[in-house]
């Protein structure tokens, strides 16, 4: 077989003559033919695990808006009503008896009876305060690129759950395609098959022929025809698999695309050199760039860590308005309103030798993502060399089973005349049935390897 055989819906409604009948449902089934750009577009569309790491890049992006407002300036507002007791006015020995002399300005002292003195009770504030930091040791910059890198580790996480996805379906898509090849060539086995036993029982009765031969070859049947139907149920499987993570209708039948699968086949016969797929894995692969985005936020975090040790300075604007007045020794019953600008600095001086074990910490987890970065590339590169090799390989053994094919075709063509002139026995006829039948699924099996180790090279260097 030189080229794949995909007939529609096969793998599920393949009628077996005198054999097996077809499922009334599976009648009613919807066949599609897709190619594997139509699955991946799906998957895209509907596979749950894209659809949640989407959901975890929308929060991420509300991250980095939540990081930026961090520059805007910070608006209070405080508006209290209140009910205040009356005050009460002790001496210096806490007694209640006696006087204090309390200085007016341009009267002079005024003696002040002790003890409970009338105070306004309905009380009111109103604080409005404006801060803006100038200067933090770079912790809000450093903040907003920690979530612009967290942002760009969920779109990271969102294109590698595609990729998981898309090979996933595409593991599904070749064994299905596989599944159909191999029913195909039964199928033709079968056939064949039934078109000897008819020869022999011809011969049979010219009595050329014995019962016994024709039995082994009917046996032969029953095995290829228990075979077929392994390969049906096998299909179904796979096809129920690959409709549930599309999120499909049950009923949904795929059928492979044959003219795209040729295609790559095709393509394959000039494969680019491994320096290629080596620079291809270095550019697009994810796990080296979720390494080096962690790498970078292992940075910021350093940053974070050193400006804890750094004074913060803050323009500061605040204005009240309250009342009563009770902040003198006689309180009055009147609004006050005060209002100042000025500049804030804060800073923690024990955290010169408090702080020094987290900037040593996050130092160490910087390094330690330096070193991951570069066992993700080295993890990578093996995996490029490997499954390059393992194309190559791949790309041999079809070379070698289309050959196979062609001389298992010449040797059950020359056994055939020469047991139909009764020159060869019928062990081997049946022994080159067999040769022909094990030598057509190998080649079968031996394309979609080739395919699997494109498209699992193409899953390495995450460009599928």
């Amino acid at each position: 077989m030189n080229k794949f055989m995909v007939y529609p819906a096969l793998a599920i409604t393949l009628i077996v003559e005198g054999a097996f009948s077809v499922p009334i449902y599976a009648q009613e089934r919807a066949v599609q033919t897709m190619t594997l750009t139509t699955l991946y577009n799906l998957a895209d569309q509907q596979s749950q695990k894209v659809r949640v790491s989407e959901v975890a890049l929308r929060a991420a992006d509300e991250g980095v808006a939540a990081a930026k407002s961090a520059l805007l300036p910070s608006v209070d507002l405080s508006l209290q009503g209140n009910y205040t007791g009356n005050a009460f006015m002790l001496s210096r020995g806490f007694s209640s008896n006696g006087t204090t002399d309390y200085l007016v300005p341009g009267l002079g002292v005024v003696p002040v009876a002790n003890g409970k003195q009338d105070t306004p009770h309905w009380g009111n504030s109103f604080t409005a305060q404006v801060s803006q930091v100038v200067y933090a040791g770079g912790t809000i910059r450093s903040g907003i690129r920690m979530a612009e890198l967290g942002r760009e580790m969920a779109e990271l996480d969102v294109e590698k759950n595609r990729q998981d996805v898309r090979f996933l379906l595409t593991g599904y898509y070749l064994d299905l395609c596989k599944l159909d090849n191999q029913v195909e060539v039964v199928r033709q086995n079968i056939a064949l098959t039934q078109k000897e036993i008819e020869q022999m029982k011809a011969r049979r009765g010219e009595g050329t022929v014995l019962q016994n031969d024709i039995t082994r070859y009917e046996f032969q049947l029953q095995s290829l025809e228990l075979t077929l139907r392994k390969l049906i149920d096998a299909s179904t499987i796979i096809n129920h698999q690959l409709v549930t993570t599309l999120h499909l209708p049950e009923r949904t039948v795929i059928v492979p695309d044959k003219n795209e699968l040729d295609t790559d086949i095709n393509a394959l016969s000039a494969i680019a050199a491994q320096e290629t797929w080596q620079q291809a894995a270095s550019d697009n692969n994810l796990g080296i760039r979720q390494a080096t985005v962690a790498t970078n936020l292992a940075e910021q975090k350093v940053k974070q860590a050193k400006a804890a040790s750094l004074p913060s300075v803050a323009i500061v604007a605040e204005n009240q308005l309250f009342g009563p007045y009770t902040q003198d020794l006689i309180p009055k019953d009147c609004n006050v309103n005060v209002w100042f600008v000025g500049i804030g600095v804060k800073f923690s001086l024990g955290s010169l030798w408090k702080n020094k074990h987290n900037i040593r910490k996050a130092r160490i987890e910087h390094q330690q993502s330096q070193e991951a970065l570069a066992l993700a590339r080295e993890g990578v590169e093996n995996g490029v060399q490997a499954n390059y090799t393992n194309l190559l390989t791949s790309y041999t053994e079809v070379k070698t089973q289309q050959k196979q094919v062609e001389l298992a075709n010449q040797n059950y063509s020359v056994v055939q005349n020469r047991y139909q002139n009764d020159l060869a026995l019928l062990t081997d006829m049946v022994d080159a049935s067999n040769m022909k039948l094990s030598a057509e699924m190998a080649l079968v099996n031996a394309r979609i390897s080739m395919l699997y180790h494109f498209y699992k090279l193409k899953y390495v260097t995450n460009t599928l």
